[in-house]
């Protein structure tokens, strides 16, 4: 099983978890691997995966991963953070969340029906099924609020960042005025992403 926490001897492998309907090609994800790459890091230490749309089999893909790695961070955004979330509570990872969807289940009861990636133009069917594997994963908030650091940007035009800065009030909290979904501030902070995986 992984010991997710950074070792003395290296830095942690990092799993970034892009958010729904979104793809390894979105902004965040490419900036960090662009970033990664010109850091001259190790390539075996970053993993960006397309996440299937069926929560059970994305969380299958993750934990098949996540077990084999000695050391891991999670950065997850949006739905990814939920993700990262239940991951991190499972493993006793460190988590870096940016604009995370808290309790998603209940808003996608509204956007039930016909999907469409907007990386990747895939076309696909949120069903009711979906929406109860992902409410399996709900979690109480953190545990050990000391691994978390939680971006949030006021401007979120598709969450309220108020619901992410209520639920992980214990954890260390960024919140940053204006701002939007994506997280504007993402690409001149991602050293400060790197830091936190101990790649300074």
């Amino acid at each position: 099983m992984s010991r997710c926490q950074p070792m003395a001897d290296g830095p942690a492998s990092v799993l970034y978890l892009h958010g729904f309907n979104s793809s390894p090609l979105s902004f965040k994800a490419q900036q960090l691997i662009s970033h990664w790459q010109q850091a001259g890091l190790p390539p075996d230490l970053l993993f960006v995966p397309a996440l299937p749309n069926e929560p059970r089999a994305a969380i299958a893909l993750l934990e098949g991963w996540l077990t084999e790695q000695e050391s891991v961070v999670l950065v997850g955004s949006s739905l990814g953070g939920y993700y990262a979330t239940w991951l991190a509570e499972k493993y006793s990872c460190k988590a870096l969340l940016i604009n995370p969807a808290v309790r998603p289940h209940l808003r996608f009861q509204q956007y039930l029906g016909p999907q469409q990636n907007f990386s990747t133009g895939e076309r696909w069917v949120l069903t009711p099924e979906h929406v109860q594997a992902l409410a399996v994963l709900e979690t109480p908030p953190p545990q050990d609020a000391a691994r978390y650091w939680v971006w949030l940007e006021s401007g979120d035009e598709t969450l309220d960042y108020r619901d992410a800065a209520e639920f992980y009030q214990g954890c260390r909290l960024d919140i940053r005025n204006g701002g939007d979904h994506g997280y504007q501030a993402f690409v001149e902070r991602i050293p400060e992403l790197l830091a936190f995986a101990g790649h300074a």
